[in-house]
């Protein structure tokens, strides 16, 4: 049996300027590509330039009038991160709309980011928060969205605050799990700080479900040297239309939650199917693990602590 066609409107977004991190490849290409589509400018901040350069030329050759361009960020490193605040703020565009897509999953070897982090945290998370301290100002000139990528892991687990490095006993998807709670975390404590403080920025979260993308293929960079048994079941069960979505299916929920007006701040959007494994993209009640004040509030303050960031100085337009 076919597969039923899935999709959303994109609304019309000239004049608009979104980031997406992550945008090289995958679903954070097809986000970057369908908000291009819809006349904003993107900008994708790459580590790879090879692979960025690949993807404009992608997105062009679909979207002949697209405006993109790239600009160097490596989320593994606090000081790329920093450079990247600070080239931004210095070009002054003011950002309408931000998807922090990117990540990096279940690495079978503890592996560390520039700055001693355990890497899918380090990555995941702390790349993420700190980024939009750096942006913040622009952000703010831009009353932007802010969609933040999760995952179903984080419906599972907990973050390991004894030893958020996991400096002790390594579990790759159970450290994958704590990175999606944490920027859950905090992208719904974002938003409620920014009410409190007139930011004028929105935040909210959104999750791709389960689908065929490049996060459990092979990846050398992260020590795994060939495909897993997951992703390979994946694609199969995908191809035969069974439980899962497709890589065009699982960019939709952070593509509606970025730019639909319907979409609401604080709230969580996935696929509706089963599972909310796949399907069309809805809101969906927020997991257990990312509801608490408690846990928000406590994230942020260990988040700015080891990045050494201040929301405070962000506010105020300084570093």
């Amino acid at each position: 049996m076919p597969r039923r066609t899935i999709d959303i409107t994109v609304p019309d977004l000239s004049g608009a300027l979104a980031v997406v991190t992550g945008g090289s490849d995958g679903i954070g290409l097809g986000i970057a590509a369908r908000l291009a589509a819809a006349g904003a400018e993107v900008l994708l901040p790459v580590r790879n330039t090879r692979k960025g350069e690949a993807a404009v030329t992608a997105i062009r050759r679909r979207h002949p009038d697209a405006a993109v361009s790239l600009r160097e960020l490596d989320l593994s490193s606090l000081a790329s991160v920093a450079a990247l605040g600070e080239t931004l703020r210095k070009e002054g565009r003011p950002i309408n709309i931000l998807v922090n897509n990117a990540g990096v999953m279940t690495p079978p070897n503890r592996q560390t980011t520039a700055d001693g982090f355990e890497l899918q945290f380090g990555t995941n998370h702390l790349g993420h928060f700190a980024l939009v301290a750096g942006l913040l100002p622009l952000l703010r000139a831009g009353r932007a969205r802010v969609t933040s990528q999760i995952s179903v892991a984080a419906r599972r687990h907990a973050v390991n605050w004894e030893d958020l490095d996991w400096k002790r006993s390594y579990h790759a998807f159970r450290a994958y799990s704590q990175s999606k709670i944490a920027l859950g975390l905090f992208g719904l404590e974002l938003d409620r700080r920014s009410r409190a403080a007139g930011w004028g920025v929105t935040s909210n979260l959104s999750h791709p479900g389960v689908a065929p993308t490049s996060l459990l293929s092979a990846r050398p960079e992260v020590g795994r040297e060939k495909d897993t048994m997951g992703v390979r079941v994946i694609r199969a069960m995908s191809a035969r239309g069974i439980l899962v979505g497709t890589v065009e299916t699982a960019q939709l929920p952070a593509l509606y939650a970025a730019s639909s007006p319907a979409a609401r701040s604080g709230r969580l959007y996935g696929p509706s199917g089963p599972g909310h494994l796949g399907g069309s993209p809805g809101e969906q009640r927020l997991y257990s693990r990312i509801r608490g004040l408690d846990d928000a509030r406590r994230i942020w303050r260990v988040s700015e602590e080891l990045t050494q960031v201040s929301y405070a100085d962000a506010e105020s337009g300084g570093r």
